[in-house]
């Protein structure tokens, strides 16, 4: 990019966002979001796409600096450690000319009033010039900076994975696919796909999931045919196997206790052709009103509650349900690529607190279900604390329990349940298991 309103403007947008991930702790989605609010579509991408890279890197890129750096850098100058790692992210994983990176960041300095900083960013960007080979093979000799994940993960990757831990650290670097789900109550996917091709996009159905189209190039939704028509929506394959798992029948009392932002909501409600009995529940009042936009899109109907699982007396009417979907919340590290701020912003000490959570909230749906009824416990995390841990556990204590086998395509067998390893056929990493209730 040239100087400008096309140089260090934008690129000190992306500094903002990334400053308020990195420093402040504030979730990439909502830094962006704020961001790029007033920039022209065409730059708000470049400023997502850069930002993105920052992040996603920040853990290796910030090794980097520190390793070149002579003196510390004082705690005021915090900035500026970012601002290095934004110079390096465009240098070895952006793409942007070599001399426009160290230009722009240069310039950049001076824009947020660090003249003091100027030299510094050129002589640092123009060694990791000199020494990319070198600092490439140092940081690549440990896992952890390798992929840029703190250690803890790693090994939490490894424990689940011990086989292809690796391969899913490679793929939580790349940039996620924009896979779509198939109304299939309304539309065959190879009519989507023809759809699309009429369009101009490129489209491929995909390989393991029988409603999930992953396109060539993401795009905006406005411009997916179907989309507006509730044909179409913007869905990861893995996590479209939650309603495909759960199955409902027509006529069913469905609970989504987790339900926002809405997606397994409206797949619940399309495998069936909208013929459930389903509520949709959440905590989160302002999240819930995305459920009530996608099911307008949709054209289906479902009770809505705010409220909390564990107080069902505060939305409940006291009739069991004939199948729930458990969507826990979780460190989410499965969808790792498209949300890499979880790399800088959780913790190692997260994992507990939420596996104690999850059981509670088990516990609690359990209650709302009926003898003969069946419940999917789903999370997109990795780590097996969260996942077949937290359901062996509830079944060791739970007398009316039992584990359904379930076998589908690219899943992995747990000693509970089924994983999916973030990256097979482009999927995010997520985790299943169905149980029953004994009559």
């Amino acid at each position: 990019m040239s100087r400008g309103r096309t140089g260090w403007v934008p690129r000190r947008q992306a500094l903002e966002a990334s400053s308020r991930v990195i420093l402040k702790g504030e979730s990439l989605t909502a830094a962006l979001l704020e961001e790029t609010a007033e920039l022209p579509p065409r730059e708000a991408a470049w400023v997502r796409a850069l930002t993105y890279a920052t992040v996603r890197w920040y853990i290796r890129l910030e090794a980097i600096v520190e390793g070149m750096l002579e003196h510390p850098l004082k705690p005021r100058d915090a900035v500026v450690r970012v601002l290095l790692c934004q110079g390096l992210a465009e240098i070895f994983h952006f793409g942007t000319p070599d001399h426009a990176a160290v230009r722009e960041t240069a310039e950049l300095a001076r824009a947020i009033q660090r003249p003091g900083a100027v030299g510094l960013v050129n002589a640092l960007l123009r060694r990791a010039l000199r020494e990319r080979v070198e600092l490439t093979a140092a940081m690549d000799r440990s896992p952890g900076m390798r992929y840029a994940c703190r250690g803890w993960l790693v090994a939490g990757i490894r424990d689940a994975f011990p086989d292809i831990w690796e391969e899913i650290l490679r793929a939580s670097t790349e940039l996620a696919p924009m896979t779509l789900r198939v109304n299939t109550a309304r539309s065959e996917r190879a009519a989507l796909l023809e759809r699309l091709a009429e369009a101009g996009l490129t489209a491929a159905a995909h390989p393991l999931v029988p409603s999930a189209l992953t396109l060539a190039e993401p795009l905006d939704v406005d411009r997916l045919p179907g989309f507006a028509d509730g044909l179409v929506s913007v869905q990861d394959a893995a996590a479209q196997w939650a309603a495909l798992l759960l199955a409902p029948r027509p006529g069913e009392r469905v609970l989504d206790a987790c339900a926002a932002p809405g997606g397994k909501t409206g797949h619940l409600l399309e495998t069936v052709a909208g013929d459930l009995d389903l509520t949709a529940l959440d905590v989160d009042g302002p999240r819930m009103g995305r459920v009530r936009e996608n099911l307008r899109r949709l054209g289906y109907r479902a009770r809505m509650h705010i409220g909390d699982l564990a107080d069902p007396e505060s939305w409940w009417d006291g009739e069991p349900f004939d199948a729930i979907l458990l969507d826990v919340p979780c460190s989410a590290t499965g969808v790792i690529r498209r949300h890499p701020d979880i790399k800088l912003l959780r913790r190692a000490g997260d994992v507990g607190a939420l596996a104690a959570r999850q059981a509670d909230l088990l516990a609690s749906a359990w209650e709302l279900l009926r003898p003969g009824g069946r419940l999917l416990y789903a999370t997109c995390s990795l780590l097996a604390a969260e996942n077949e841990q937290v359901v062996a556990a509830w079944l060791a204590r739970t007398a009316d329990a039992k584990a359904v086998p379930l076998a589908f395509p690219g899943g992995i067998d747990r000693v509970v349940g089924r994983a999916i390893a973030l990256g097979t056929e482009g999927m995010d990493g997520f985790y299943y298991a169905l149980l029953a209730r004994e009559a």
